[in-house]
C-alpha cells in the first residue's frame, strides 16, 4: 500500500501533536511492507518539520512540506476543495489530521479525538469550533473510517449520528521517556530549575477555560492553612482565555520540555488533572508511569484511563478537589506505594507498539475492503 500521512500538527506541543509524532514513529519502525509519503504544512515552522522527518526517514518514504499551515490547509481543504496532498504522489489511503479533511481519490481515514467543540463551545474560541465542525461534517461524509482515542468520544460520535462500524477505539500511550525518576540530584535539579522549593502538587496541560484550573486553584487554597509549605505547579503554555493569575503558593511553569516533565511528575506528591471533559487525557498515564499519584475527573474519558488506579472527583466540586488531594497527602507510606504500584501496571497496559499495530489494521482493512 502506499499511505500517506499528515503530519503538520507536530509542531504544536499539545496532545495531538503527541498522538502524530508517536504514531507515525511507532509505523514506520513497525511496518517494513508498505510506502509511506509524508505530508506536512507550515508558514513558520518548517524546520521543525524537516528535522522530524529526516529522523524517521526510511526507504520506504517519501515527504513533502508545503506553504499550507493546518489553518491554511483547513481553509482550501475544508472549504475550497483545492489542493490534493496526492496530487504529486498516487495514494491508495490518507490519514488526514483532527483539522482538515483534503479531497482525495484515496480511501481517507481521519482521527478525531474528541467533540469538545460540540459539548462545550464555551471553552473552544469561535474560530476553533467552526473549523472542527467543518471537519466533522466532511469526516461524516467523506471519511471511510475514523479512529478515535476512547469509548467515550465513540459515543460521542454515534450520537452526533456517526455508525458505530464506521469507528475504531484505538487507545494512545505515554512516550517512553515517562518513567520514574530515581535520581535524587536530577530530581534537585529539576526542582531547583522551576523554582519549586518543597512539597508540590502538578498539574499539567495547556491553560484554556476546559482544563479547569480555577477550581483547581481555589482548592488549593482551601489546604493552604493545614499544608503552608505546599505549592501547586501548573505546566503548560497559555492558550487562551482568561490567564491564570500568580496566586500565593501556585507556580506557573508554562511550557516544560518532556525530560523535565517526567522530573516534576516523579517528584510530586500528587498529579491532578480535573479537566471537565477530555477524549483521551495523556498526562493521566504520563504521571502512573513516572509513579506519581493521580487525581482526575470521574468523566468523560477518564475513567477509562486510571482503571482503579486513580481517586476520581466531580470536577465542578471544589470541595471534593480539596479532599482528595488531602487524602493523597495524608497517606500512610506503605498505601501511597500501593497506589503507586497500580498506576505504573495501568500505565503498562497502554503502548504505543499496540496502537500502531491496530492503526495499520485499520488501513488495511479499509482498503481490501474497496479491493475487494
Amino acid at each position: 500500500m502506499k499511505i500517506g500521512i499528515d503530519i503538520s500538527q507536530i509542531v504544536y506541543q499539545t496532545g495531538v501533536s503527541r498522538y502524530t509524532l508517536q504514531l507515525v514513529k511507532q509505523l514506520l519502525k513497525l511496518d517494513q511492507e508498505n510506502h509511506y509519503f509524508l505530508y506536512a504544512g507550515s508558514l513558520r515552522q518548517r524546520k521543525v518539520l524537516n528535522s522530524f522527518i529526516a529522523q524517521v526517514k526510511t526507504k520506504k518514504t517519501k515527504s513533502k512540506v508545503s506553504f499550507l499551515s493546518p489553518n491554511l490547509a483547513a481553509f482550501f481543504w475544508n472549504r475550497l476543495n483545492l489542493f490534493r496532498p496526492d496530487c504529486c504522489q498516487k495514494l491508495d489511503l490518507f490519514h488526514a489530521s483532527n483539522w482538515a479533511i483534503p479531497k482525495t481519490k484515496a480511501k481517507l481515514v481521519t482521527t478525531i479525538h474528541d467533540l469538545t467543540f460540540l459539548k462545550y463551545p464555551r471553552t473552544h474560541t469561535p474560530h476553533s469550533v467552526k473549523t472542527h465542525t467543518r471537519h466533522l461534517k466532511r469526516a461524516k461524509k467523506y471519511a471511510d473510517r475514523i479512529i478515535t482515542d476512547s469509548e467515550s468520544t465513540k459515543k460521542d460520535l454515534i450520537q452526533y449520528g456517526i455508525p458505530k462500524d464506521k469507528i475504531t477505539v484505538i487507545y494512545l500511550a505515554p512516550a517512553k521517556i515517562f518513567k520514574p525518576l530515581k535520581d535524587k540530584q536530577k530530581l534537585k535539579n529539576i526542582k531547583a530549575k522551576y523554582n519549586l522549593k518543597g512539597p508540590y502538587l502538578l498539574s499539567v496541560g495547556t491553560q484554556e477555560p476546559r482544563k479547569n484550573l480555577k477550581r483547581l486553584i481555589k482548592a488549593h487554597s482551601r489546604l493552604s492553612r493545614q499544608y503552608p509549605k505546599l505549592q501547586l505547579a501548573i505546566a503548560g503554555k497559555f492558550g487562551w482565555g482568561d490567564r491564570s493569575r500568580p496566586v500565593k503558593g501556585v507556580k506557573l511553569l508554562g511550557f516544560v520540555p518532556d525530560q523535565d516533565l517526567a522530573g516534576l511528575y516523579s517528584g510530586a506528591k500528587a498529579f491532578i488533572y480535573p479537566s471537565l471533559y477530555e477524549g483521551f487525557g495523556f498526562p493521566v498515564l504520563e504521571a502512573m508511569a513516572c509513579g506519581c499519584p493521580v487525581i482526575t475527573a470521574n468523566i468523560s474519558s477518564l475513567p477509562e484511563l486510571g482503571g482503579q488506579a486513580a481517586l476520581y472527583v466531580n470536577p465542578y466540586k471544589i470541595s471534593q478537589i480539596a479532599e482528595a488531594i488531602k487524602v493523597v497527602l495524608d497517606l500512610s507510606s506503605e498505601k501511597r506505594q500501593a497506589i503507586i504500584q497500580k498506576g505504573l501496571i495501568q500505565a503498562k497496559q497502554f503502548s504505543w507498539k499496540k496502537a500502531a499495530q491496530q492503526t495499520l489494521d485499520v488501513y488495511k482493512e479499509v482498503v481490501s475492503a474497496d479491493r475487494n
